[in-house]
């Protein structure tokens, strides 16, 4: 990965926002450019794509031709997270709230290169860190002021209890200048009195007694201070009842706002987790539960069926190609008797010898059930499939066996169909591109299968031989004949594995076919009806891989029968109202 500085010459580039120093400005003033892969879709996973920082905003095009023509997507860095992968120790994520760029450089070094840019960036130009703590001084600033408010509208009880408090201050201030004025005047007219003087005094006043007026003036007073005491005892109480009602809300407020914070990011976090990005796909550090998997594979089988039955209802054969039209295919030719050019070719030795064992394999019974280690797993009409569970380095690997039988068809034309390339997209479904890589005769081929992709599993390829054989000296003297076609997994240099996107599968498949005849009456000529096929179908699959043991078993339980199924009532549709081919 190459990355390249230069200053923007782009004017007033960054320059917006005002205040942020020359820290900020050098930072924004540089351009960063890179190629990385980047995260696009599920279909297309990872893409070479431009990466360019500028001013504060992570750019990307196509490629660097492209970057003269306006960027494909934009993310800005101000609020951005940037997150190194947990295990893939190239990639990191960029995100802000719902939108995320998954990037991976070439090396860790690359990636950790461009995490410091970003990171560095962000504190450079007043983000990250600093804009945590200007916020936090903005919330103080605000919490002050909140403060400052409810102390002006709540506090007017605590300042109503000063004042009424300097007012008892102020009474009782009185209250003593009152007593010592009284006693002045008491002692005064008790002078007078001792001395047998009595000053004149108006007729119409009658002799007071200070005395007895004094007492009163000073029990009243005190009964006065007395209940205003108890006032302000109670207000007391009232404000201290208040101030810990207040201090329980403002508790219980910042319990719902934490609540709300941590939900809303509960909630972006499963948001971006919900986006089909590479930490759910199959992989060893794949974050997607086995029944979610195992749903999305589904899914995706129902979606593939449901294209195909819709192929063929709107027109069973114009639909398709004309190299794939299969009533105008090929005739049923003679069946294949060795072909001198086979005998002599390079995997003649391994085709013959894989062939005779599988059919040996295909040939012996499955015992009492539980018995051999076979377990029935689906049974429909004639048809019984059974299964014996085996895991190598914890893969899948489990023996497949399906019996069935099949009225108004032969086994050379069951195998006809199921080894002719020509027919194989009209029954195989999930295929999507098949290649002969060698035509070594009409009894045997080198095929190459890439097949359709369904998320979150990866795509798998086969390459595989193929070999149809019919075998005259059959066990069973009830079989009119013996046909049997087998697929075996081999390698190529030019075809080596994980080539492209593709997980390469191994597989060893055969299909035995056994034609059964019931003579018709009175010497009449055979007759459709008069035909039953037996056939044997045995599978040894190796998925590749890392998907979930119990995504395949289920997987497996779901197709193989309908596989099955599917294929022989093709056959008898191309074959029906057409010449037996024996």
């Amino acid at each position: 990965m190459v990355v390249s500085s230069c200053s923007s010459d782009s004017e007033g580039e960054g320059g917006g926002g005002g205040g942020g120093g020359s820290g900020a400005a050098g930072a924004e003033d540089v351009d960063v450019r890179a190629e990385l892969s980047k995260w696009t879709n599920y279909i297309h996973g990872w893409q070479q794509r431009f990466i360019v920082l500028r001013g504060g905003t992570l750019s990307y095009y196509k490629d660097r031709a492209d970057s003269n023509f306006g960027c494909r997507g934009a993310i800005s860095l101000h609020k951005a997270t940037v997150k190194p992968h947990e295990f893939d120790e190239c990639r990191f994520d960029v995100s802000v709230n719902d939108c995320v760029w998954y990037l991976r450089a070439e090396t860790k070094e690359d990636r950790q290169h461009w995490v410091d840019i970003l990171e560095s960036y962000k504190v450079e130009s007043g983000y990250g860190t600093g804009s945590e703590n200007s916020l936090r001084r903005h919330g103080s600033a605000v919490s002050l002021h909140s403060c400052g408010a409810s102390t002006a509208s709540g506090g007017s009880g605590a300042r109503g209890l000063r004042a009424l408090k300097e007012k008892l201050a102020e009474l009782g201030t009185f209250r003593e200048i009152l007593c010592r004025q009284t006693d002045t005047l008491q002692r005064y007219f008790d002078a007078l009195s001792e001395d047998g003087q009595s000053p004149p005094m108006p007729a119409e006043l009658s002799p007071v007694d200070f005395r007895g007026e004094a007492i009163t003036f000073k029990a009243t007073a005190s009964g006065v201070l007395a209940t205003l005491q108890h006032c302000a005892e109670l207000l007391q109480q009232r404000e201290d009842y208040w101030k810990v009602r207040m201090e329980r809300e403002e508790a219980k407020r910042k319990r719902i706002e934490d609540l709300y914070k941590e939900a809303k990011e509960q909630l972006q976090q499963a948001r971006i987790a919900s986006l089909p990005g590479p930490d759910l796909e199959e992989g060893p550090h794949s974050t997607i539960p086995e029944d979610e998997f195992y749903d999305a594979v589904e899914t995706g089988l129902d979606r593939i069926e449901e294209e195909r039955e819709a192929r063929l209802a709107r027109s069973p054969l114009s639909s398709l190609p004309p190299s794939r039209q299969t009533s105008t295919g090929p005739p049923l030719s003679p069946g294949p008797r060795t072909d001198p050019g086979l005998l002599t070719h390079t995997l003649w030795p391994d085709i013959d010898r894989v062939s005779m064992e599988q059919l040996q394999h295909a040939l012996e019974g499955v015992g009492t059930e539980g018995s051999s280690g076979w377990q029935i797993f689906a049974e429909e009409g004639d048809m019984r499939m059974y299964r014996r569970e085996e895991e190598v380095d914890g893969m899948v690997m489990d023996p497949l066996k399906a019996v069935h039988k099949v009225r108004g068809v032969t086994g050379h034309e069951v195998c006809h169909f199921f080894f002719r390339p020509e027919y194989r997209h009209d029954w195989e479904t999930t295929l999507e591109q098949m290649t002969v890589v060698e035509n070594i005769s009409d009894e045997a081929m080198v095929f190459l299968q890439t097949h359709k992709r369904i998320w979150p599993a990866n795509q798998r390829d086969a390459l595989f031989w193929s070999h149809m054989r019919h075998v005259p000296d059959s066990e069973d003297k009830d079989a009119h004949d013996l046909w049997l076609v087998c697929n075996h997994s081999m390698t190529l240099n030019d075809y080596p594995e994980n080539m492209g996107k593709c997980v390469r599968v191994k597989l060893t498949v055969c299909l035995v076919c056994q034609t059964r005849v019931d003579p018709p009456k009175n010497g009449a000529n055979i007759t459709r009806d008069d035909i039953t096929t037996k056939i044997t179908y045995c599978s040894v699959v190796n998925p590749g891989g890392w998907a979930p043991a119990s995504v395949l078993r289920a997987v497996y339980k779901r197709e193989y029968p309908k596989f099955l199924k599917r294929f022989t009532q093709y056959v008898i549709d191309q074959c029906q109202d057409k010449p037996i081919m024996f």
